[in-house]
């Protein structure tokens, strides 16, 4: 019988004590329980069941088809899988247009998969919603800079805080959403010294993705850092591994060895 002690969960008071310790949040992203005990096992704080899921498992082009039913199914599977890391769930395009209509949804999530929070993209549109779900004991992440679900509005992916009238924009946003009770705000690819001075106004931390190496943590997409992917991963990801070489290298093996010890493979004698 194993004596070894259960894992405490992380909270987001806990999330809170790192940021006032100066100590950096790792958050990276599962879809499944299996990468769910993976990178759990290997330390991450947070991890992010994101609408990315859309482009990485259901090969998407973009996160916008993706339904609170896939969020909920995906996110069920990663807390069954974890143990340790904060679990935050992104609420898909579509789903918090206002704040009655984000909070049954948000609401749903938090029943349906065990999360301990929500994420958001939108600026001061998001600020009455974030409030809404705060004051009915829901934790939330906000999500500003680059907002997939917005792509088409933004026109593209690019870096955001490059003029001053966009920067200005960005600090409230980030001064109104930490007011409005977030407890956590991604910053995606937010200009580094814009994502930095933010970082040193806020008391809550900031979660960098493409946003420079000084926010107060940093999000990826797990399948960028390990190398799991078809297709290049965007530049500010480093793979740490080159794990689609690695399949593809045992899956060509198993094809030749199963054809090499099976063939040829006698026909079926036919009746004269």
């Amino acid at each position: 019988m194993s004596t070894q002690t259960p894992r405490k969960r992380l909270t987001t008071r806990d999330i809170a004590a790192m940021r006032r310790r100066g100590e950096a949040v790792a958050m990276l992203t599962a879809y499944d329980a299996t990468m769910a005990a993976l990178v759990d096992m290997a330390g991450v704080d947070m991890i992010l069941v994101g609408d990315s899921l859309g482009n990485v498992v259901l090969g998407h082009e973009t996160t916008l088809p993706v339904t609170l039913d896939d969020m909920i199914r995906h996110a069920a599977a990663v807390k069954r899988g974890s143990s340790r890391a904060l679990l935050v769930c992104d609420m898909p395009f579509g789903t918090v247009t206002d704040p009655d209509t984000a909070l049954e949804n948000a609401v749903r999530v938090m029943k349906e998969t065990g999360v301990e929070a929500v994420k958001l993209e939108g600026g001061l549109a998001m600020v009455p919603t974030v409030k809404r779900l705060v004051e009915h004991g829901i934790a939330v992440v906000a999500h500003i800079g680059l907002t997939p679900q917005a792509v088409h509005q933004m026109g593209g992916y690019y870096m955001h805080g490059k003029d001053d009238v966009s920067a200005e924009r960005l600090r409230q946003e980030a001064r109104a959403l930490e007011a409005a009770g977030a407890f956590a705000i991604v910053l995606e690819c937010v200009t580094p010294t814009l994502a930095a001075e933010i970082t040193h106004m806020l008391a809550i931390p900031t979660i960098g993705i493409g946003s420079g190496a000084d926010c107060a943590g940093q999000v990826l997409v797990v399948n960028d850092l390990i190398g799991l992917n078809t297709s290049p991963p965007p530049s500010f990801a480093r793979p740490r591994a080159d794990v689609a070489s690695i399949i593809k290298t045992a899956v060509g093996e198993y094809v030749t060895e199963t054809k090499a010890e099976r063939g040829p493979i006698p026909l079926p004698r036919r009746a004269d």
